[in-house]
């Protein structure tokens, strides 16, 4: 009874949590709704259903996630550590970055757009690229590589690839990076980070137990510029978000019946090589009590039954939502302000981001809370805020999408040199982590509804709003880095030479005034 109790009151927490994120996104589009873009009773009716399956499967995926995913990774980064042989931890990290990315559900998104490339194809690619850049990842910490350096060498490849292109395929390119580092991936990835790290005794290993989402987010970027550069795609494909018309409440539920099983079962694929590998690795290595696997086992079911839900809502009640209002906005009058509106958006919706969760607590803990959630949430907030405010200027632009990455990652690689370590390390993870399934489902369908009102291209216009959400946050987490450093300076300035010489003066002396 005690354990139920305690498994109640976590459920309860995490739902007032997951009601504190989804909430001011719910408020916003109602508001939107009833006043500036009016939308059907379908459209609204299978947003709010869409909303509750929202709060209800990210309360699920918070606890599970906690539960499962984080101990399963610590304890296999800590062993494959402890093992000292590099050859173990270069294969198993490329053969765990390799099957979670083909676990991660967006990837199928991805592979959609891109006709020109068979999807197994893109899909191995992108997965050996995640898998080679984790090995990176993780011979950076145990080396203590810089990782500001190799990001700049990576970002410099990118550029280079860039050129040789096709311009409507580079920003399908850039948006893999931030589709592959999703709700499966991030927590894994950085619980490794985490059990890493902990094996190192110095005083820099908390510092670099960030920075592997950061890496494996370039992988995937490389491997399909690779690809566009072997197929030559001329584009990538739209397929408009089909927009409901439903008559009753009958209708209305059918629409989410049928899109269940799909989502049961592309989160039993993607789970399952995961559980499949810790059980094996149980078995080999770690031995954990018959407890411990308990409840890993009740937090793999949580977080299966809380990515269903999540996905489920997102996919058949979000998408259409946000594809309709972008329509709807960008027609009116005074269609300039969606880029405000989108801003707003943004700053919120980042909030009910699964994995931002997940790296939030992790940032909070691994600092001692001298890096707070709440001060990582406002960071990112901002950054995406910004980051849509961008992506509209280009919807209603088509300016290139190059005229916005290459800037901007030189100002956050520049600002590395300047800020502690660890905040470039968690400033360019965070990157990847606010670009997850509400920025695929929602804001991505938002940009194309805004770009068809426009008249404008797709696939080189719309797409590319989930580069600029996984380019913005590396900028103001390290901004919030630098002002922390500089009012630490000030704290720490010396003091004057008269209190210097009178701390020097033996206690019994005799001062003249």
């Amino acid at each position: 009874m005690e354990v139920k109790a305690i498994y109640t009151k976590k459920l309860k927490e995490k739902f007032r949590e997951a009601l504190e994120a989804v909430l001011p996104i719910l408020g916003i589009v109602l508001v939107l709704c009833f006043t500036i873009a009016p939308i059907s009773p379908s459209i609204l009716l299978c947003f709010l259903l869409g909303a509750v399956l929202l709060i209800t499967g990210m309360m699920f995926f918070t606890l599970g996630a906690e539960l499962s995913m984080t101990p399963m990774g610590e304890r296999v980064g800590t062993c494959m550590t402890r093992s000292r042989k590099l050859s173990v931890i270069i294969g198993l990290s490329f053969l765990l970055g390799f099957i979670i990315t083909i676990s991660e559900p967006d990837l199928q998104v991805l592979a959609q757009q891109v006709p020109s490339i068979p999807n197994m194809v893109l899909i191995l690619a992108v997965a050996c690229g995640v898998g080679i850049f984790l090995v990176i990842a993780l011979l950076r910490m145990l080396f203590g590589i810089s990782l500001n350096h190799l990001l700049i060498v990576f970002y410099l490849l990118v550029f280079v690839l860039s050129y040789f292109v096709p311009d409507s395929f580079l920003s399908v390119a850039f948006d893999s990076g931030g589709v592959t580092t999703g709700p499966m991936t991030v927590p894994f990835i950085m619980a490794l980070g985490v059990g890493v790290s902990s094996v190192r005794s110095d005083r820099h290993a908390a510092d670099d137990s960030f920075g592997l989402v950061s890496l494996c987010s370039v992988g995937p970027i490389i491997a399909v510029l690779i690809l566009g550069m072997i197929y030559h795609p001329e584009s990538g494909a739209y397929v408009p978000p089909v927009i409901p018309d439903v008559q009753d409440s009958v209708e209305l539920w059918t629409l989410f019946r049928v899109g269940f099983p799909t989502y049961i079962k592309e989160m039993a694929v993607s789970l399952l090589p995961i559980a499949a590998f810790f059980a094996v690795f149980q078995i080999a290595v770690l031995k954990l009590s018959k407890r411990k696997l308990v409840k890993i086992l009740i937090g793999l079911v949580y977080t299966y039954i809380g990515l269903v839900l999540f996905l489920t809502g997102v996919n058949v009640g979000f998408m259409p939502a946000g594809n309709y209002l972008g329509q709807v906005i960008a027609q009116l009058d005074y269609s300039w302000i969606i880029i405000p509106i989108a801003m707003v958006i943004g700053f919120f919706i980042v909030r009910a981001e699964p994995a931002v969760y997940v790296l939030n607590r992790q940032v909070e803990e691994i600092t001692d809370g001298a890096i707070s959630a709440r001060t990582m949430g406002t960071g990112l907030s901002i950054g995406v805020a910004v980051s849509l405010g961008i992506a509209m200027i280009r919807v209603m632009t088509g300016i290139s999408i190059m005229w916005f990455v290459i800037p901007g990652y030189v100002i956050a690689l520049g600002i590395s040199f300047f800020v502690p370590k660890i905040y470039t390390a968690i400033a360019f993870d965070s990157g990847g982590v606010a670009s997850g399934p509400m920025t695929a489902a929602f804001l991505l369908p938002f940009a194309q509804g805004a770009c068809m009102a426009f008249g404008g291209n797709i696939v080189t216009d719309a797409f590319g709003v989930i580069a600029m959400v996984a380019m913005t946050p590396p900028i103001t987490i390290q901004v919030l880095g630098l002002v922390s450093r500089m009012g630490r300076k000030e704290e720490l300035a010396p003091e004057p030479d008269y209190v210097l010489e009178f701390d020097r003066l033996e206690d019994d002396a005799i001062i003249e005034l």
